[in-house]
């Protein structure tokens, strides 16, 4: 599950007040004992690299990738049994999920999430369906090896 995909229990728009005020909070410590971090920059001091040199380093250690990461690509994908929202949540409760509210306090790649969720969704049925039509197609040629053992093996008994 995509962290977009994850819901939230309760009224929508309590979960909205709720996001909001987690986005209106700056730090966890006493305003005036620590130096005031500017939203727009004005004071930058912890863990940003301060030389040329320095950030292009940063810059290189830094991966992002489309999709899953090389090593983990090839990994079985499995759904935890604490994560659906049938086992979480009661019938009647109501949830919201977190790429609506997200989108509704300015996230702007919600359509292109979807599409990509959606593309990567039909691929791995295309991979399914070829390989089962895989499956069938070994089963009958190796059905029409077997054939004349199968024969055999009836009239012995």
């Amino acid at each position: 599950m995509r962290c977009e995909g994850i819901n939230i229990s309760g009224n929508d728009y309590g979960d909205e007040l709720k996001y909001l005020a987690f986005l209106g909070r700056r730090m966890n410590t006493v305003l005036p004992e620590v130096p005031r971090l500017l939203a727009s920059g004005g004071a930058c001091k912890a863990g940003c690299p301060t030389t040329a040199a320095s950030q292009a380093v940063a810059q290189n250690r830094c991966e992002v990738f489309g999709g899953f990461s090389p090593h983990c690509d090839k990994k079985k994908r499995m759904v935890l049994p604490v994560g659906p929202k049938v086992v979480r949540l009661k019938p009647a409760r109501k949830f919201a999920y977190l790429r609506r509210l997200t989108h509704e306090v300015g996230w702007k790649y919600q359509a292109m999430t979807t599409t990509l969720e959606e593309e990567e969704k039909a691929k791995i049925h295309n991979q399914k369906k070829q390989l089962l039509r895989l499956r069938r197609q070994a089963g009958k040629n190796v059905e029409k090896i077997t054939d004349k053992y199968t024969e055999a093996h009836g009239l012995l008994g």
